[in-house]
């Protein structure tokens, strides 16, 4: 059972519940099904990020999710065994405006969200499966940001957000993982090192990001061949690192005046490349915080005599003044500059009209292992396309006990075994309620509860939802199966013909060995419908099979939707 294992760190957290038009496989219908239901290792997708809140001490959660989506998403938190043991239970936003197709940006300006944000909040993603400790990254947050904020010095409380590395991980990096490009800098050393396992070695400043596809974009409208960077980045930081690999987790830490930032300009479409990407560049583009109206935003802020919490900040206090332990030995170091024989224009004051700094967890990217191919790192990852929904599931279901995100039984106590069926349990998960027939064969796979396998089904490395029926005879690999579809199988030809047990033993031989005899059912990464029948003896390798409005046929096709909601918050 979650719970916080750390006192409340004051943040509110609002998860963007979205139609998930990557996995629309399974999620066609919002309605009835939307995305945050969409089973990862046998819990629903909402559960990991309201996990990850409840674990870092944060309570005060709200789903915001479109209106058609709101019944479901209740009825899972009062009826589903993994939401009901979260407490206390999160709040549901419906706004009225709220589509399937408004982009997050856009949800930070509706009436609704605007109220219910009332201080500093995160933003996170209902597809988020995080094994990094959220408290850590808080604790960076409120570490890096003043005590006490003055309207004297104009300071503010800053931002945050988190990437991650999308290759190096076996058996969860995908080639065509998306990814963002990001430009970052040093920001200065503390006085005292950082504890081991502290995040602060990874903590930079962004100064620029973008989707790679919009950096694509960009160069072929320009015609180039390369990205053109303004001079004055270079002029205010020496030094600039450039990440390609990474992809933005969109899960952000935002002081409350961001709220007002993001109602005061309406063309912000998403937060990822909208607001985050003319932030960045506002901390050293010159007017740039004039023209987003960063200077009415902060002046709102002070006018009032009163920080972001509606304290009276009249007298600044320094709290570094006041620290028994400060020495006068190890002074502040600097970020560093351009030598003083490098001709540079004198950088503008800072004031009002430019943003506090954009920080980022950057996490590492994975070396390429010596000894052990596990990752050298916690896995952060969004489950937003059907490659990652599988991977992730086994992923999690390789886990012993001891695992934050394990399960307390591998196989529950409610699941029955045929004679002479092989399971792997050391890399396979089986719900409630599964009946697996006789002679079945399940390595690395999730089984979802109330599950039938027939007899002598195989299922290899494959994820099936809730109350699917597999038949006799059924082989699957890499495949993922949507909640009540049906796999058809052919009865064993002993049953039909009335042979001998022993002529049937050496049929289901043949069988198991895949000798492709005619009447098999063999599908290979392949993905089925929730409610869709696969008829016996289909054969098909890469295949989407559902039905479509005006025909009941089966289909296959290749593609993959672009997320619109919650895949760019």
């Amino acid at each position: 059972m979650p719970h916080a294992t750390h006192p409340s760190p004051g943040l509110q957290a609002f998860i963007l519940c979205g139609p998930g038009v990557s996995l629309n496989t399974f999620t066609s219908s919002p309605k009835d099904f939307p995305k945050a239901l969409v089973p990862i290792a046998n819990r629903p997708m909402v559960w990991y990020p309201l996990d990850w809140c409840h674990r870092m001490g944060i309570t005060d959660v709200t789903l915001i999710t479109p209106p058609e989506s709101a019944a479901p998403l209740q009825g899972a938190l009062s009826i589903h065994p993994a939401l009901t043991s979260i407490t206390p239970r999160p709040e549901i936003l419906a706004p009225a405006e709220l589509t399937q197709t408004t982009g997050a940006g856009e949800i930070l300006r509706l009436p609704e969200v605007q109220k219910a944000i009332t201080g500093d909040f995160m933003i996170l993603p209902c597809d988020l499966v995080s094994e990094v400790e959220g408290s850590k990254i808080v604790e960076q947050w409120l570490a890096l940001n003043p005590l006490s904020i003055s309207s004297k010095t104009n300071k503010r409380k800053s931002g945050m957000g988190v990437f991650y590395p999308t290759q190096g991980v076996e058996g969860i990096s995908h080639k065509k993982d998306e990814t963002d490009f990001i430009a970052t800098v040093p920001i200065p050393l503390p006085n005292v090192p950082a504890p081991t396992g502290s995040l602060r070695p990874d903590i930079e400043e962004l100064v620029m990001s973008m989707p790679t596809d919009t950096l694509k974009d960009l160069i072929e409208e320009d015609k180039e061949t390369s990205l053109r960077i303004r001079q004055s980045l270079f002029t205010k930081h020496g030094r600039v690192k450039i990440k390609t690999k990474h992809r933005d987790a969109h899960v952000y830490i935002f002081p409350s005046w961001v709220k007002d930032f993001a109602a005061k300009n309406e063309k912000f479409d998403s937060i990822s490349e909208d607001l985050l990407g003319w932030w960045a560049k506002a901390s050293w583009q010159n007017g740039l915080g004039v023209k987003l109206g960063v200077d009415e935003v902060l002046t709102e802020q002070t006018s009032s005599g009163r920080d972001e919490n509606g304290e009276s900040n009249d007298d600044e206090i320094d709290i570094a003044s006041l620290s028994s332990t400060t020495s006068s030995r190890h002074q502040p170091r600097t970020t560093p500059s351009f030598a003083s024989r490098v001709n540079v224009s004198p950088s503008p004051a800072v004031g009002l009209t430019t943003p506090p700094p954009l920080l980022a967890y950057i996490q590492p990217s994975i070396k390429p292992p010596t000894a052990s191919p596990s990752p050298v790192q916690p896995l952060i990852r969004r489950i937003d396309t059907t490659s990652a929904l599988l991977n992730t599931s086994l992923y999690l279901a390789r886990q012993p006990s001891t695992h934050p995100l394990a399960h307390d039984h591998k196989l529950h106590p409610t699941a029955t075994v045929g004679m002479q069926s092989r399971l792997s349990q050391e890399d396979s998960l089986i719900a409630e309620n599964v009946k697996l027939g006789s002679r079945v064969n399940v390595k690395e796979s999730v089984i979802g509860p109330n599950c039938e396998i027939g007899n002598n089904a195989r299922l290899i490395k494959c994820l099936l939802m809730d109350g699917v029926v597999v038949g006799d005879g059924v082989q699957l690999t890499g495949c993922i199966v949507g909640r009540r579809a049906k796999i058809e199988g052919a009865k064993a030809e002993s049953e039909v013909s009335g042979e001998s047990v022993e002529a049937s033993k050496k049929g289901k031989g043949k069988a198991k060995q895949g000798d492709g005899e005619e009447g098999k059912t063999r599908l290979v990464e392949c993905e089925v419908a929730p409610g869709f029948t696969v008829e016996n003896g289909t054969q098909g390798k890469g295949e989407k099979y559902m039905a479509f409005e005006g025909g009941d046929g089966m289909e296959g096709f290749d593609g993959d939707g672009d997320d619109v909601m919650d895949d760019d918050p």
